[in-house]
Formats: structure tokens, C-alpha cells, sequence
């Protein structure tokens, strides 16, 4: 089952998190005038188009000049605004990386940078307007809590906690429907994984709108294969929850990690290092954007062709616990 053909009676489907962004940004702001968005000719695709109606003086538009944004953004917030710079995640996380190093972490100011069109949303327009190394570079900078939730509830949350941390974060949407993932489960913490399927037998660690697909897998395995699969919903990617990566590892259990972008320096490689390090001797396998061109097209036949679908996890699932059971 593919993302744009959610059967309802399994999972109830939700908006965009794009749309829940900008819907959270304007409650809040309907009583917090110091909130200002600030966009880089991004209010129609980072849905902040009623944002600028409800609240025209607390919104700024910088035009298509991404490192101005995160210099106005960092200015706002050292004079005690609370900015959010709204810009597609590939550009504010390359074309701004400079002025997010100094004018934002180094200078701490609790700026929200808020990364939409993330990872292959834009589809068919190809790298260059890809979002394939946000995780890695955002890593490697000190002083930044970096997110992209997984469904409406998370981005909801992700925003409320961003815009009361006082601390720079790096919020990470994508463009399609989104299911919501646990109903259940009602809690979310920067930096505390979310688990949305529990099983004994193997593990998927998955971020953003990659759980979803991990989800389908996991159910899949279990009717038909037997094998109980735990789904975790990794959003916090900096910081990492080590703590459940202890608990999710104490067995031994094969880990799948899923993630839209490269598999350098992403999920992957964040979850491989910390367990690697502890002793771990878990089998381990990341699945992303492999170290090459990318093929063009949509969204999903990206996810399909590089196996971050219901299928492909199905069968890396099936495979590592074939492999761990000899």
C-alpha cells in the first residue's frame, strides 16, 4: 500500500504537516505577538498564505535570498522575537548553512528553522532541489535540536515545544497526507523517541514520513510472516534517544533503520555509531538514499526504488531475520 492510497479503515489520515505547521504557527501567534514568520517567497508552499491575512504584522518576507532570511530571523530572536524562517529544506540548509552556524547556533539564537518540501517531496524536480544532506550537516553543528516528525500529531507538538525552548531548532516537513501513526500514545519530547508498533522480534527505527512505510512493513511481517516488528518514530534526530536505543537493542534483535535522505551521516549512521560504540553486535542494516545520482520521479516511485516502501522494508525485514535465525 502506498502513501497516496491510505486505506482509512487502518489508519485514520490526517493533513499535510506543512498544514499543520502553519495552522499551530497561527494559534499560537493569536495570542503571542512576538511570534514572527519569516519566509524566502515561501508563504504559498509553506502555507502561511492565511498566517499573513490573520497576522500581517508578524510576518516578514526576505524574497528568494535564504542566507538574509536566517541573518533578519537571528535578528528578531536576539530582540526577544520568537522567529520561525520558513524556506524549502534544501536551500535553508545549504544555501544558509554559514549564517545557521554563526548567526544562529554559535550566536544561540533561539531562531525555529523550519525546513518544508523536505527530502524528496519535490519529486520530479530532481537533486538540486533535494534535501538529501540536512540531517548531516545539522548534526555536525553544536547547539541545534534537530526534528521531522511523522505524522500531524508530532509536527503539532514539535512546533508548540520549538517555540517555547528558547533554543535554535530545525524542524523537518514534508508535502503529502499524513496518517496518525498512535492515537494512543499522546506524549512527545525533543529528543525521546515516539513507538508506534511494539514487537520482540526485530526493529524499525524510521524518521519523518518514513515511518509510515516502516508501519505497513511491520504489519505485513506480522500477518504474514509471524515476525513482531517494533516501529519506532525516531523525530528527534539530535538529540539522539540513546536510552531507547539501549532498551530496543538489549535482545539482539535485528535493527532496520529508514530514513529520506543519504544514507551518510543521517538516522543511520547517528543510531550505528552510538550502538557500535556501546558493543552492540545487533545486525543492522540503514535504508536510504544510496551514495548516487538520484532517480527522478515522484515522491513515492523514489521510495519504491530505493526500497523505503511497504515492500521493500517487508523484505529487508524478512531477509535480515532469515540471516539471524541461521
Amino acid at each position: 500500500m502506498e502513501l497516496d492510497k491510505i486505506n482509512e479503515t487502518e489508519l485514520k489520515l490526517g493533513k499535510a504537516n506543512q498544514v499543520v505547521f502553519s495552522e499551530t504557527l497561527q494559534e499560537l501567534a493569536a495570542n503571542d505577538t512576538s511570534i514572527i514568520a519569516v519566509t524566502s517567497d515561501s508563504r504559498g508552499s509553506g502555507k502561511l498564505v492565511p498566517f499573513g491575512e490573520k497576522y500581517p504584522n508578524q510576518i516578514v518576507e526576505v524574497g528568494i535570498a535564504e542566507q538574509n532570511l536566517v541573518g533578519v530571523a537571528a535578528g528578531l530572536a536576539a530582540a526577544g522575537k520568537k522567529a520561525f524562517a520558513v524556506s524549502p529544506a534544501c536551500f535553508l540548509s545549504a544555501r544558509a548553512l554559514e549564517q545557521i552556524k554563526n548567526d544562529v547556533t554559535y550566536s544561540d539564537n533561539p531562531v525555529i528553522l523550519v525546513g518544508i518540501s523536505a527530502g524528496v517531496s519535490y519529486g520530479a524536480l530532481g537533486t538540486t532541489h533535494h534535501s538529501l544532506h540536512d540531517y548531516a550537516v545539522l548534526r555536525a553543528i553544536n547547539n541545534i535540536v534537530v526534528v521531522a516528525p511523522a505524522d500531524n500529531f508530532e509536527t503539532e507538538q514539535a512546533v508548540r515545544h520549538a517555540a517555547a525552548l528558547k533554543k535554535p531548532v530545525y524542524i523537518r516537513l514534508g508535502k503529502k497526507e499524513m496518517p496518525f501513526l498512535n492515537e494512543a500514545d499522546k506524549t512527545f519530547e525533543f529528543g525521546k523517541g515516539r513507538v508506534v508498533r511494539e514487537g520482540d522480534d526485530l526493529a524499525i527505527i524510521a524518521i519523518g514520513e518514513t515511518v509510515y512505510p516502516a508501519w505497513l512493513a511491520a504489519k505485513k511481517l506480522e500477518n504474514e510472516l509471524g515476525i513482531k516488528t517494533t516501529v519506532v518514530s525516531m523525530h528527534t534526530i539530535k538529540p539522539l534517544d540513546t536510552d531507547l536505543l539501549d532498551r530496543i537493542s538489549a535482545n539482539g534483535r535485528p535493527i532496520i533503520t529508514v530514513e529520506e535522505h543519504m544514507v551518510n551521516g543521517g538516522l543511520g549512521d547517528a543510531c550505528a555509531s552510538y550502538l557500535f560504540q556501546k558493543g552492540s553486535r545487533n545486525p543492522f542494516h540503514i535504508v536510504g538514499i544510496p551514495d548516487e545520482y538520484t532517480v527522478t520521479g515522484s515522491q513515492v516511485e523514489i521510495f519504491s526504488h530505493y526500497g523505503i516502501s511497504e515492500e521493500g522494508l517487508f523484505n529487508q525485514g524478512k531477509e535480515m531475520m532469515s540471516q539471524y535465525s541461521k
